[in-house]
Parts: structure tokens; sequence; C-alpha cells
């Protein structure tokens, strides 16, 4: 069971529902160049109570800092809770009358780890609020309200990815998604049936999204895309790539290029390894995207090139960190057997660095959004 759900406040709640946090195996900075990306669920959940109140008002309670924020549907609300305020604003935007509410929220999804806790926040406020509405609003529809809440409202310039994996994921499974057409497929991912096993590495280093650096990038593949004339750096392949690199003057621009061009394509084929049944054969594309996240994209901090570097001197097949970058964590796919000794070399690294301590646990794929009797 979730610890989230445990440290919910007894009721009386109206509904209660759940979202996951998210890793993605591979396809960092790709969905929103309308590229491939490769999520799955994570079993750290942020659990939501809601309770209908009278009239257009909402108050939002948050279990881990004990801050309550109350507000109407004229007020700019910052910080922590805008990302459920802004759900209440996309609803409104959209038509749908929405009702005013009570909400307690837990959760056990890492803050600024880059594991996605805004999304499943923002996926399970939404559940609620339509839940008391009475709309159907289908799940293939939400994670793009979602995007737009935090677009829009909180200000953060992220793709779809986080919010379709909070949504749409299954268990068992990772969500290869299609960031242009949305079409989306479950790959199997069952890695205990070939004795593996992906260890998640928390580096600690702070992770934010609402920044420069990860605006500038989105920016600079933008402006790449008009150059190249294409509508987005997904209308690329590798087979074209090294023309599109000459049309390009600006250094800078030519990497970040290369990054996404290379991601789409180790999507793609970490898909067809998962099809095929062979996982093993996706840790040197893991280590691949991460070596283009370190050189090209320019996107990882020491914390998080050393655990990677530790894992794979220790016997991962590959490791990656995953996440908007500049902190966060690394996945290593390792033999389910040695979790323990990779997660040993890893802190041996971090303290002979100076590094404060990691955090480190095994994940299995989890089911997306959900809905919770108590």
């Amino acid at each position: 069971m979730s610890t989230a759900l445990e440290r919910l406040p007894d009721g009386p709640y109206d509904c209660v529902w759940a979202s996951p946090g998210r890793v993605n195996l591979i396809g960092e900075h790709t969905d929103y160049n309308d590229g491939y990306v490769l999520p799955f669920a994570l079993p750290h959940l942020t659990v939501v109570g809601a309770r209908r109140l009278d009239g257009p008002r909402w108050s939002i309670t948050s279990e881990q800092t004990g801050e309550t924020v109350e507000f109407t549907a004229g007020d700019r609300v910052e910080g922590w809770a805008a990302y459920p305020a802004g759900i209440v604003w996309v609803l409104r935007e959209a038509g749908h009358d929405v009702p005013g509410a009570a909400l307690t929220i837990a959760s056990d999804v890492p803050f600024g780890a880059g594991l996605s806790s805004s999304a499943a926040l923002e996926c399970a406020v939404m559940a609620c609020l339509l839940d008391l509405a009475g709309l159907d609003v289908p799940m293939a529809d939400r994670p793009r309200l979602a995007q737009r809440a935090e677009n829009e409202y909180v200000g953060a310039p992220t793709g779809i990815m986080d919010q379709s994996a909070s949504t749409l994921c299954q268990e068992g499974h990772a969500l290869f998604l299609d960031c242009r057409s949305l079409a989306t497929e479950q790959v199997p991912f069952d890695l205990a049936a070939q004795g593996l096993a992906i260890l998640v590495v928390d580096s600690k280093a702070p992770h934010a999204h609402v920044s420069g650096e990860y605006a500038a990038r989105r920016r600079s593949c933008e402006e790449a895309a008009k150059i190249l004339d294409v509508t987005a750096l997904r209308d690329i392949d590798e087979a074209g790539l090294d023309a599109a690199l000459a049309r390009l003057d600006d250094e800078v621009m030519r990497r970040r290029v290369r990054h996404v061009v290379t991601e789409d394509q180790r999507v793609l084929d970490t898909v067809d390894a998962l099809r095929a049944g062979n996982a093993r054969a996706i840790g040197p594309l893991m280590t691949a995207s991460h070596a283009s996240m370190r050189d090209d994209y320019e996107i990882t901090v020491p914390e998080v090139d050393t655990a990677v570097e530790a894992a794979l001197a220790a016997g991962a097949y590959g490791a990656r960190m995953t996440g908007g970058g500049f902190g966060g964590c690394v996945l290593a796919l390792v033999d389910a057997e040695r979790c323990a000794e990779v997660e040993a070399a890893v802190r041996g690294a971090f303290a002979d660095a100076g590094f404060a301590p990691p955090d480190a646990f095994v994940v299995t794929p989890a089911e997306g959004t959900h809905r919770i009797s108590r």
C-alpha cells in the first residue's frame, strides 16, 4: 500500500483518487518536439480526498506541510497550491462547471526529484473535481488539460509526457507515447521475468522545471525547427541529421538538435527491444541517452553523472538520468540479485565525491490515475 494513502487523514470524503509519479525509461526532452517517449508509472502516489463545498470556493490542505490554501475563481494562487488551482482554472476555461471543494492531499512521490510530483498532483485533483461534478471526461483527454494548466497557469513550459504517464500508464507496462498524435501503446515491461530490475537513485541534487535553463533549451529547439523549415524536430530522422546540422551555424543549437533526433531513435529502438522480450538490450540505449543529455543537451550535474558511472562500473546493463535535468534521479538496469551491490557502489562513489547520501529504491511499473474506495 502507498504510504500516502495511509497518511491521508480520515474524511469524510465524497471521493478519493490517486495518481502516480513516473520515470521516463528513455526519450528525454523529445515530448515538446512532437517526438516519442517511454515512461512508466511508479508505485509512489499522490492521493487526494475531496469533499464538495457550496459555492465557487476551494480549500486545499497538504498533509505534508500542514498548510491550507483557500481561493475563489478570481484569485491568483502561487507556490505549490498553484498546481491544483491551475486545474480548477483549466476545467472552468474548458467550459466545465467545477464544484467548490475541500481537497486534502497526501503524497509519497519525492518532490523535486524529477519524478513528476506536480503532474501526479494535477491529475489526482482533476479526477476528484470531475468525479464531484459528475463529468465524464475521457482519460485520454485529461493529459492535455493538465498540461495546459501547468503551461499557462503555473508557467512551466513542460510537454505532454508527465500528465500522460500519470493518467494513462498500466501496471506492468511502459507507455509508448507519440507526442504529436497522442497515440499510445502499452508495451509489456516485466523485468522480473528476465531476472532484472530498475534501481532508482535519487541524487538529492535540486531539480526544478520552472527554470531559465529548461525554457532556453525548448526555445533553442523551436528556433532550430524554424530554421530547418520543419514543424518540430520530430520531422528530422537520423538519416537526415547530418544534412540538418550542416544548415545550422550555431554550435550549441547543433548539439541540442542532435540530442533530440538521436533520442527519438533510441525510444523507437527501445520499444523494439521490449516488444521482442529482450530487456537487456535496452541497457546500452539508456547509457547512450545519458551521454547525449550530458554532452549535447547539457542538462546533467556531477551527482547524476557520478551515479551513472558508479552503477555502470558495478555491473549495471545501462544507466541514465530521468527527468528535466539539472538534478533529480538516475535509472539503472541491473540484475535483480545485484540491486544492493549496485546501490552500495553508488553510495560509496557519492561519499568519495563529498556528496550528500543518495536515496535508492527498486521500482516496478504501476497503475495510472485510479479511484480508491475507503
